[in-house]
């Protein structure tokens, strides 16, 4: 069933209730401009892990791992797939290169469920800008090459002495021109909440709002935010989620951190009709493979657990 605002508004009025969302409406008692990504079907949650997880191994002047070594691991994980992150990939990459792994994943069974780019849209029109937005549209190529369907990009910070909503502005501009070309080529554009402007779920969603083209959603990252109580924000941005990274703790103002409770954020996904991937995105201190795998098995656990009070998933 496709997913309406009422419906939409049924469902955070339920978590508000719950507990998982603050009792105050958004944004002075006003729903968000923009509506919830549409839904078919029952939530539907399949695992996937970022090659960040295994930077360790895939980065330096000689990295022990190629990204075809991390494919073989992750398919001898049973994972449904990989968000493979550009930072790995060879300087000289071509589409020969991506066309390989593009056949070697197929043949292994995953999806490429996303891939992304490092870039910092808080900067204003001129040659910088132009350099993040280029640099954003070679990871939509990338993405086309890979048959992956998402490119996750990142906000950036307000510099000093610019107000945030100057620099909001700027990041909404730089989010259209590059959902523009992105749009063109079949692959949406997925912001993290990721620090900066996206810090808390109310700075996210006032990009969200600004944000027009439907090519464009959110990365849902469950380690990303600091407040009091990180679960409730994380509620208030799933509607907009389109992909996903878990992290392994979350960490709450005042408290040290604590590991994540996989089958809260899952609910929290499900709450909100959510279906897709959600990617593991190891940043622990233990040994990154051995406790990596730890984790997935656990959200390959959780993803086929049923939801609490019999919801389908």
């Amino acid at each position: 069933m496709k997913t309406s605002r009422r419906s939409f508004m049924h469902r955070t009025g339920a978590l508000a209730a719950a507990g998982a969302l603050p009792a105050a409406p958004l944004f002075g008692g006003a729903a968000p401009a923009r509506e919830p990504i549409a839904r078919q079907g029952p939530p539907s949650i399949k695992v996937s892990c970022c090659a960040y997880s295994l930077r360790q191994y895939l980065s330096g002047g000689s990295p022990s791992m190629t990204m075809d070594d991390f494919l073989v691991w992750a398919a001898g994980l049973d994972l449904d797939g990989v968000e493979l992150t550009s930072y790995y990939f060879p300087p000289d990459a071509d589409a020969a290169y991506f066309n390989r792994l593009k056949r070697r994943a197929f043949l292994l069974g995953l999806d490429v469920s996303a891939t992304a780019v490092g870039n910092n849209f808080c900067v204003p029109a001129g040659p910088q800008r132009d350099k993040e937005i280029a640099a954003v549209k070679r990871g939509v190529d990338w993405a086309v090459m890979l048959g992956a369907p998402c490119v996750r990009v990142f906000a950036g910070g307000a510099p000093r002495d610019v107000r945030e909503d100057t620099a909001r502005q700027w990041v909404i501009e730089g989010i259209e021109a590059c959902c523009a070309y992105a749009g063109e080529r079949g692959v949406m554009l997925a912001l993290e909440n990721h620090g900066g402007l996206t810090a808390d779920a109310a700075g996210v969603l006032a990009i969200v709002e600004g944000v027009a083209s439907p090519w464009f959603g959110l990365n849902f990252d469950s380690g990303n935010f600091h407040s009091e109580d990180p679960y409730a924000e994380l509620a208030r941005i799933a509607p907009h989620a389109i992909t996903t990274h878990i992290k392994v703790a979350v960490s709450a103002k005042g408290r040290p951190p604590e590991e994540v409770d996989i089958g809260r954020v899952f609910s929290i996904l499900r709450n909100a009709g959510f279906r897709g991937y959600a990617a593991l995105e190891y940043e622990g201190k233990n040994e990154p493979r051995a406790d990596s795998a730890k984790y997935l098995r656990a959200m390959q656990a959780a993803a086929r657990a049923a939801p609490a009070g019999g919801a389908r998933s």
